[in-house]
């Protein structure tokens, strides 16, 4: 028997309420074939910080032992982390998102894939009218270790900056700093998945017109191109491509940007499939591969029982494909998701006036459903 280590991070908010289902799966999968998952639970974002004040330690969103075990894993399966509880403007506090930016750095995470797939049975539950929607199956690749996110820091209020009036205020600024060894290695994996898919199209998105790392950026592409002549690419300006997103969204197959941008881009293409709660994201580098939800840990519904897991449910079969190699298993987990919104079940975040009120259901009874059409897809 195959076994696997994950270290699971249930985080915030409706972090420990999705990733018991995300675990239920496991477990349907541990149930058809001759394979083991340990699932060991560690402490990432708020939780942590909470736990370092109660133990009188130093704040961290991201404690060694995260650092350690997570490393050790075969994968990472993150939920949520994040809240109001811990926002703050002190630039020296300790916050939940600094846990997900120190362990894409600990692992080496240095790309992001996020799949976009429209759900026949949700076209009526997106933003866009259902005929937008036809055909919408994209991927988006996006940097994950450099930009605005990891660059040169200011944050000075002794160091006044002239206003264009004159007037004099504090002062900050974030430096957006790229390699051109950051670029290769992100595009290429955006060009070669663009090779595996049956359309082979690659939109590259930047801000050339402006910014010299966008220019880099856009060299680099340029010259990649030659080594794979299947590959269409073309090239799109960041804001062209926020518009392009809703206006014609079926037109993209492969998508590739900056940390920045990429962040801004794929939650409003999650918007695309009706929520955020319908999308799950692969973070892969040198390091353990982590995988986890593109939504945030709604606080405002945590501990309800209502929050939507099919996003975890995703991370699932993302990691069985991408860490574990199960293909079959993660296309039966897609599979039965597809099902189970067929046959009209939705948690509240998707369900519309369409929607049966006996089939608007809960967390785990989403969980459960799904699992029921998993066992049937893998005996």
């Amino acid at each position: 028997m195959k076994t696997y280590t994950i270290c699971t991070l249930p985080g915030d908010g409706i972090g420990p309420e999705i990733m018991q289902e995300g675990k239920k799966v496991l477990s349907a999968v541990e149930e058809a074939g001759d394979v083991s998952f340990v699932c060991n639970d560690a402490l990432l974002g708020g939780c942590a910080i909470d736990a370092a004040r109660n133990a009188g330690e130093v704040l961290t969103a991201f404690p060694e032992k995260t650092r350690t075990a997570a490393q050790a894993a075969d994968a990472v399966l993150l939920a949520a982390v994040g809240g109001p509880k811990w926002d703050t403007t002190d630039p020296q506090a300790a916050r939940p998102e600094q846990g997900l930016l120190g362990i894409r750095k600990a692992l080496g995470l240095y790309v992001n894939l996020r799949p976009v797939h429209a759900f026949k049975a949700l076209a009526e539950a997106s933003t866009l009218k259902p005929d937008h929607m036809k055909d919408v199956d994209f991927l988006i690749v996006r940097e994950l270790t450099g930009g605005l996110y990891f660059g040169k820091r200011v944050t000075d209020p002794a160091r006044a900056g002239a206003g264009v009036d004159g007037s004099i205020g504090r002062y900050a600024s974030d430096a957006c700093e790229y390699s051109e060894y950051e670029i290769e290695r992100v595009i290429r994996w955006a060009y070669e998945a663009a090779n595996r898919r049956p359309r082979h199209r690659l939109v590259s998105v930047d801000k050339a017109n402006v910014l010299a790392t966008s220019r880099l950026w856009r060299s680099i592409a340029h010259e990649m191109a030659a080594e794979y002549p299947r590959v269409k690419s073309t090239d799109m300006l960041v804001d062209n491509c926020a518009m392009q997103l809703i206006a014609n969204p079926s037109q993209f197959d492969v998508l590739v940007t900056e940390n920045t941008f990429g962040d801004i881009l794929s939650d409003e293409a999650a918007q695309l499939t009706g929520s955020l709660g319908m999308l799950a994201s692969a973070s892969i580098g040198t390091g353990t591969p982590l995988f986890e939800p593109s939504h945030g840990s709604a606080p405002d519904i945590a501990g309800r029982g209502v929050a939507n897991p099919l996003a975890q449910i995703g991370s699932v079969a993302l990691m069985l494909r991408y860490a574990f190699g199960m293909t079959h298993e993660a296309a039966a987990i897609e599979a039965s998701v597809e099902d189970v919104l067929d046959a009209g079940w939705r948690t509240a975040d998707i369900a519309d006036a369409s929607t049966a009120q006996d089939q608007v259901i809960g967390t785990s009874k989403m969980g459960d459903e799904v699992v029921a059409a998993l066992r049937h897809h893998l005996a």
